[in-house]
């Protein structure tokens, strides 16, 4: 039997502490453990990015990384996103106006992407985009809607802070930091 660790981090503002085999992945360990499936696996080697999530307030691979390398931190993925309200958030809300969502595999690391990319860079132009968003692969689109989406909910979440509300994803970042 491999060597098991227990491990205690945070995901989507729930603590969980678990035992885990030392080898595991974040994403087994996410849809294994605590039954997260919008984590996707696909390629399992960092290349496609559908695994993709944020630990920290950063964007990983965790098919990459091991979940004993999230001990102690926070960790958000799709399922994390919606408000307590349920309310999508505005990237989220953004994909499915814009018809950027066909399968969906790949969609929660395009969200986890879009999200660390509008939290750096409120205003980016398409050139931006398309850079940030190069590490994420999807089989079905072009990317143009894509494209249109982040910059939909770039406009939305520049809306809502010359509104007064501080940006969705400003404040999964303060939390997540802690």
């Amino acid at each position: 039997m491999p060597e098991q660790l227990s491990i205690t981090l945070t995901v989507n503002g729930r603590t969980h502490t678990k035992d885990v085999a030392a080898r595991t992945s974040l994403a087994d360990f996410l849809r294994d453990q605590l039954h997260l499936t919008g984590t996707h696996l696909g390629c399992e080697h960092g290349v496609c990015g559908a695994c993709t999530v944020t630990v920290d307030g950063r964007t990983v691979r965790s098919c990459l990384m091991l979940a004993v390398q999230a001990d102690g931190r926070e960790v958000t993925t799709i399922e994390g996103l919606k408000d307590p309200q349920g309310a999508w958030h505005p990237v989220q809300k953004a994909f499915f106006e814009h018809f950027a969502i066909q399968c969906g595999f790949c969609t929660p690391g395009f969200f986890a992407t879009a999200i660390e990319l509008l939290g750096s860079h409120p205003d980016p132009t398409e050139a931006q985009i398309r850079e940030y968003l190069s590490g994420n692969i999807c089989r079905c689109s072009g990317y143009q809607a894509i494209v249109e989406a982040v910059q939909a909910a770039a406009a939305a979440l520049r809306e809502q802070a010359t509104q007064g509300h501080a940006p969705r994803e400003r404040a999964l970042h303060d939390h997540e930091r802690g």
